[in-house]
């Protein structure tokens, strides 16, 4: 299957920006929030430069170890036309498992796959599976930073109350498909629910990517529905910049060889 990269100059229609404004980056860190983009585009580097705003598309480049980083919030897709080869989601997420704890981080190695826009690159019967490499150079940053984490699966929604089995929603109706769907994750093992990685994952897989996804605990779906106050994402956003600059890193290194 070839492969059609943009040409550097072109701006491409849907981020926004063109291949030449990248400096050659080939990692993108991938927040689903256009506000926290600058915020992490500065803290994981000491160099952070604006390059566009468009549609859903916010995006900055950083440096890590010297070297040309995106940072780009998410939207319908376009970044592998650029020269983008490995991405990072970078998100918050809640847990419905007791024993990971509030401002904790997750490493998602797999994902369960409730969305839909995945089934567009792959059938249902092929899995959301992140890198290799990605993930474990995630995990040995973790490590390395001393950051409370946990390795395993998440449940991919595509709607952030019924598909997650809420019914603090205006009507509080969620449809029979995903009623006893939390328990039913809960004994399997799966960690969390959010709303990205197993379309990054499927997507990323089909298009000869690699991804992972480390994503900060904000909701502890085991006590309660409500989002944690701000000092908790504020814990878990500095541990995952920590892990995220880190696996960047290693993963550059490994590059360099």
């Amino acid at each position: 299957m070839s492969k059609h990269y943009a040409a550097p100059e072109e701006i491409l229609y849907h981020v926004g920006f063109s291949a030449q404004q990248l400096q050659g980056a080939t990692v993108a860190v991938l927040p689903g929030d256009p506000g926290r983009v600058e915020p992490l585009a500065k803290a994981l580097g000491s160099y952070a430069s604006f390059i566009a705003s468009h549609r859903e598309y916010t995006s900055w480049l950083t440096k890590i170890s010297d070297t040309p980083v995106l940072v780009c919030s998410t939207g319908m897709g376009g970044l592998a036309r650029m020269g983008i080869k490995k991405l990072i989601r970078f998100g918050t997420t809640g847990t419905i498992q007791e024993k990971v704890n509030l401002g904790d981080i997750i490493i998602d190695k797999a994902a369960v796959r409730l969305d839909g826009t995945s089934q567009h690159y792959a059938p249902l019967e092929f899995p959301a599976v992140a890198s290799f490499d990605v993930t474990t150079a995630l995990v040995v940053a973790a490590k390395s930073a001393g950051a409370p984490y946990h390795l395993g699966i998440a449940a991919s929604s595509d709607t952030f109350w019924p598909g997650q089995e809420r019914y603090d929603s205006f009507t509080g109706y969620v449809p029979r498909r995903f009623r006893g769907t939390m328990q039913e994750w809960q004994a399997l093992g799966v960690l969390n629910y959010e709303m990205e990685t197993s379309a990054l994952f499927v997507t990323s897989q089909a298009l000869g990517l690699e991804a992972g996804a480390v994503c900060g605990v904000v909701v502890k779906r085991t006590q309660s529905e409500s989002v944690a106050p701000p000092d908790v994402y504020q814990r878990a956003f500095g541990y995952m910049v920590q892990v995220t600059r880190g696996a960047v890193e290693l993963l550059l290194a490994a590059n360099a060889d």
